[in-house]
């Protein structure tokens, strides 16, 4: 039977039998009981038939999205069925419902606003863990299965992508029992692709940073999609080079122009000491004009000032 109280609290397939107020019992917040209003909960999960006898009454307490702005305890009384098919292995089982799946502590809602909390609410995963009173993991999760559901199978088409690597926390290591060898299970550096031409962003990231892992992301994308890149911008990595050479031949590699200016200023530095040591007999120092100048060239333009000469 549906009543008010069901109503608002809005979970298909259970009703509201009480709710007794926060400080007559030791919770927090108001206590809800519930109980199942769902045909479809004492049907066997496994074979699919109605169960005729009833086994015992158990007592669960998922957790679930606030209500009114106060977080409410559940409390799920329940049957637990038995299945009298002879063919079906499953002897006994509980009831379930969508929103409450069998042996989940959270309700469903929770889980999906959880994970929508980081990707369309700009939190962190540590932050929607402590606002919906759940562990990290738990968000992580959630928050792959909204990503998921919301982005589409394949990217738009790319006419300039972007790859580079990034480094997260330290490598694991697992050792090979059968070779007696160890190999990384858990790598510390992380490959992102990017549209630089459009707006849709960082379209994936792969763990490693292997010919196999990039390959392997690139191959994954519609022969149509692979065609349509014209120019693949790298930080003059030979694996991603190696990588675009064999999966993308018809791309231009180009290189961003930090690295460029970094490889410049690496020479320049090195033409610097040698020439240094060759004049002055020992390492630059402080006061020395080349080394003073050196720093100069390296300041951004916000950073210099301007002379009376007007340069």
């Amino acid at each position: 039977m549906i009543n008010d109280t069901t109503l608002l609290l809005g979970l298909d397939g259970v009703t509201v039998t009480r709710v007794v107020a926060a400080g007559e019992e030791p919770q927090d917040g108001p206590v809800v009981h519930l109980a199942t209003d769902d045909e479809r909960a004492r049907f066997c999960p496994q074979c699919g038939v109605a169960a005729v006898r009833m086994k015992e009454w158990v007592t669960t307490r998922p957790r679930d999205l606030p209500v009114g702005g106060r977080r409410c305890t559940l409390r799920w009384r329940k049957r637990r069925w038995r299945c009298d098919q002879a063919s079906c292995p499953r002897q006994t089982f509980t009831e379930q419902v969508p929103q409450i799946p069998a042996r989940s502590r959270l309700t469903r809602r929770l889980r999906q606003a959880s994970g929508a909390a980081v990707g369309d609410g700009g939190r962190t995963v540590i932050h929607s863990a402590r606002d919906h009173g759940v562990s990290w993991p738990i968000v992580s999760a959630a928050f792959t299965e909204h990503a998921h559901r919301v982005l589409p199978a394949q990217p738009e088409l790319v006419t300039v992508l972007g790859i580079d690597e990034v480094r997260r926390g330290r490598p694991r290591w697992m050792l090979d029992e059968a070779t007696g060898t160890w190999t990384a299970a858990v790598d510390r550096w992380h490959t992102g692709f990017v549209d630089l031409s459009g707006e849709q962003g960082l379209l994936g990231q792969v763990e490693g940073r292997t010919i196999a892992a990039v390959t392997g992301w690139l191959n994954q994308r519609d022969p149509a999609w692979r065609q349509q890149v014209a120019f693949v911008a790298i930080d003059m990595c030979t694996i991603f080079k190696a990588a675009v050479r064999a999966v993308l031949p018809q791309a231009t590699l180009v290189v961003d122009h930090f690295h460029i200016v970094q490889l410049a200023n690496q020479a320049l530095t090195e033409v610097r000491r040698r020439v240094t040591v060759q004049i002055r007999g020992r390492r630059g120092r402080k006061g020395y004009r080349e080394w003073e100048l050196r720093n100069r060239l390296r300041s951004p333009d916000a950073r210099l000032s301007t002379g009376s000469d007007g340069r």
